[in-house]
């Protein structure tokens, strides 16, 4: 297994969509190292998600921390996923990315998902997420097709260095 290089801001890979795996595909050996390849990479990074685009992988596969109560977080290994909005209700949060370091904004997105995908076993799987989990798994999904979190910012005087949102505006997220 083996840390990835993530891929910045700028890097035309980023802005791609990302092609489905066939379930023959999630089944290789090839696909479990990437699995464990991400997992490394994201947990060297400090992040709570990883799409395989952010190391130039255009497929769909993602990595999603489902924050738990004590501080931990489930992680979910999501193949060509679909996201159905089921409350259009939106809340803002200021994200962050490993594709875009060193900045955070602030951006509204719909708070109650349902989210039909595989998972590492081939395994159709569904899960409906709410708050902050619904928040990472739109955030994740869009690096599937080419989004970053800085376009769904509405108002550009939402953006800011990690250091100055640490200071002025982390208090807003209580």
């Amino acid at each position: 297994m083996a840390r990835r290089e993530v891929l910045r801001m700028g890097n035309p890979l980023l802005r791609q969509a990302a092609s489905d795996f066939t379930v023959e595909e999630i089944k290789t050996n090839e696909t479990k190292e990437l699995i464990q390849d991400m997992i490394e990479t994201m947990e060297a990074e400090e992040g709570i998600g990883l799409a395989a685009p952010q190391i130039g992988i255009l497929k769909k596969l993602a990595l999603v921390g489902i924050p738990k109560e004590d501080d931990d977080y489930e992680l979910l290994i999501v193949f060509n996923p679909v996201i159905r909005v089921i409350d259009e209700t939106t809340a803002g949060c200021w994200e962050g990315c490993l594709s875009v370091p060193g900045l955070r904004g602030l951006v509204e997105r719909p708070q109650k998902i349902e989210v039909e995908y595989l998972d590492d076993q081939a395994e159709p799987q569904k899960v409906i997420a709410e708050g902050f989990a619904a928040t990472v798994f739109q955030h994740e999904i869009d690096h599937l097709y080419g989004t970053l979190y800085i376009d769904r910012i509405k108002d550009t005087k939402n953006i800011a260095f990690t250091e100055e949102f640490l200071k002025f505006h982390a208090s807003d997220e209580d």
